[in-house]
């Protein structure tokens, strides 16, 4: 009995190893699976990990292309916003000017209203800056609001850029784009006195570019009459005030005289009370009567004599006979002898194309100068007879208030009487006629006013 309990708790014990071996060995088994069912899963997920990363970074990829795509669209936008600002003057501190000035060490020019420096700004742009006199009386400060009221809000190639003001309690400045050669003034009869190289002799220009100074300056003055949004009268047009840049573009100068007029009103009179400069001052405006921008017709009229001659208008060094250029010119082209002013124009001009300009540009002239406002051709037929565009009708004698052609006395008496006929005429450019080139002629019919003003001669 004895040994068969022992037998079976042997077996037993037997059993009991056998089955533990076996759960020992499943568990391995087991646990070998879910190892690798682990590493599996681990392994997955770093795949997946790794290929989240991935699209990630493609996604930043794209991201960033996008960005710059949009760094290229912004550059350029950039640049249209801070040259839109810049049409606009800019306030300057006196402490900018200062520093931009170099303490204000270069010194260009003076006149009545300050003094001129040169300039650069930070980016290099080289400026003129105009001081006006601290005092700021009466005269200065409507010049000074002139400035800015009038060039402040206009931009074409034929006009000085303003590019802003100082009205600081004691610096009030201008600071204009700056013309390497200074004012046509110079290169007509020699330079001004405080001009910057006046000490020096002037180059001298050719033929062709002196035309090109006297279109280019018409053009600028039309674009004030007849195209920016209001009527712009210069008052002061004059070779002074006429800069020009390195390649000898003209720029039309110095609006402190300038007054802005209704658009829409087409017969705009303003009061002239002694405005311009003696010698290029319309009639209208030295006896102080109603004004249009007619006067700046005359005035550039008088600017392509000193252009024609090289010269002042008025000289007594030219002998009595060729004292007063215009009325010379007018005289020899009333005898039909117009070569004679285009012979001695300029030193002489040899090219016939030049001559044939020189002529047009001498009866330009005459009829710019016209005693009646509303015989004086618009700023865009002046512009178009320059160029060959239209016909120049003959001109009629622009100075019989001056003198009498009978007598050749002092006529003064004239001045109001013809003054009032030209009020009682209506049209502009009533004295020219225009045709297409082909049909260019000096034998077009004068229409009535000019033989009304011819008349009463």
């Amino acid at each position: 009995m004895g040994n068969a309990v022992a037998i079976i708790s042997s077996i037993a014990g037997a059993v009991t190893v056998v089955v533990m071996i076996v759960l020992i060995r499943r568990c391995t088994l087991v646990k070998r699976k879910m190892r690798k069912k682990m590493k599996k899963k681990i392994v997955e997920k770093v795949m997946e990990e790794l290929e989240r990363r991935n699209r990630e970074g493609a996604a930043a990829q794209v991201c960033d292309a996008a960005l710059d795509d949009v760094v290229i669209e912004i550059g350029p936008m950039e640049k249209f916003l801070t040259e839109i600002l810049n049409e606009k003057p800019m306030r300057f501190s006196s402490e900018q000017l200062a520093a931009c000035t170099r303490n204000f060490s270069t010194e260009l020019g003076s006149g009545g209203y300050g003094v001129v420096y040169k300039g650069d700004l930070p980016n290099g742009l080289a400026v003129a800056v105009k001081v006006l006199k601290v005092s700021m009386n009466r005269k200065v400060q409507e010049a000074f609001m002139a400035e800015i009221g009038t060039i402040g809000r206009t931009y074409h190639v034929h006009l000085v850029r303003l590019y802003g003001f100082c009205f600081d309690r004691d610096t009030k400045a201008l600071v204009y784009e700056f013309l390497e050669n200074g004012s046509l003034e110079k290169y007509l009869y020699g330079g001004a006195a405080g001009e910057e190289g006046a000490a020096a002799p002037p180059p001298r220009l050719e033929w062709k570019t002196l035309h090109g100074i006297a279109v280019g300056t018409a053009k600028g003055i039309r674009y004030l009459h007849e195209e920016c949004q209001q009527r712009i009268v210069h008052y002061d047009i004059k070779p002074a005030n006429i800069l020009l840049t390195g390649d000898f573009t003209p720029k039309v100068a110095d609006f402190g005289l300038a007054r802005l007029g209704e658009r829409e009103n087409t017969h705009m009179s303003l009061t002239g009370g002694g405005r311009g400069t003696p010698g290029y001052a319309a009639p209208e405006l030295w006896m102080a009567l109603p004004a249009t921008e007619k006067c700046d017709v005359y005035s550039f009229g008088m600017v392509l004599f000193e252009i024609l001659g090289r010269r002042r208008n008025f000289d007594p060094g030219h002998g009595e006979s060729k004292e007063w250029f215009p009325r010379w010119v007018w005289e020899r082209y009333e005898q039909g002898e117009i070569e004679t002013v285009v012979s001695c124009a300029d030193g002489g001009i040899e090219d016939e194309e030049d001559r044939e300009k020189a002529e047009m540009m001498c009866k330009v002239a005459l009829w710019c100068v016209q005693f009646q406002p509303a015989a004086r051709p618009t700023m865009s037929s002046v512009v178009r007879m320059l160029e060959g565009e239209m016909a120049i009708v003959p001109p009629v004698n622009p100075f019989h208030y001056v003198m009498d052609s009978s007598s050749g006395s002092t006529s003064s008496g004239l001045w109001s009487g013809t003054y009032q006929s030209s009020r009682d005429t209506t049209g502009r450019d009533s004295g020219l006629s225009s045709v297409s080139p082909a049909a260019k002629s000096d034998d077009a019919m004068i229409p009535d006013v000019i033989k009304r003003t011819d008349a009463s001669v």
